[in-house]
């Protein structure tokens, strides 16, 4: 069993930076792929960044690339997203999750993967 645990958010202004921290007992044997995602009031779960842990191989979804960085501690079983040049548009409970396996698609596709955290709030002002 994995379950994530999400800390790390908060308010900035627009231009900020966060990191986000994501430990997941367990992670580093029953999942191959960790990620972040984001859902916004009124709107759908999105895919942010996911990492395939065995190989560290990244996926970014088009609106962060060049801003979010997802990257991997393995000693720590902890996955991590820093966000740099944040926007009001970022603004959005982020959830942390894991699946055994992943590809660029699953960031469209949040049911494929099995592990969900509780999320952290990021909200950024203008």
């Amino acid at each position: 069993q994995v379950q994530p645990v999400e800390s790390g958010g908060g308010s900035v202004q627009a231009g900020g930076s966060l990191r986000l921290s994501c430990a997941a007992s367990g992670y580093s044997y029953y999942t191959a792929c960790m990620g972040w995602y984001r859902q916004a009031p009124g709107k759908e779960r999105e895919g942010v960044a996911l990492i395939y842990t065995a190989v560290g191989l990244t996926y970014y979804d088009d609106s962060v690339k060049g801003r979010f960085t997802i990257s991997q501690d393995n000693a720590k079983n902890t996955v991590y997203l820093q966000m740099n040049n944040l926007k009001p548009d970022d603004t959005a409970m982020y959830y942390c999750a894991g699946a055994r396996g992943c590809d660029p698609l699953t960031l469209r596709r949040p049911s494929a993967m099995s592990y969900w955290g509780q999320g952290t709030q990021v909200t950024v002002s203008s």
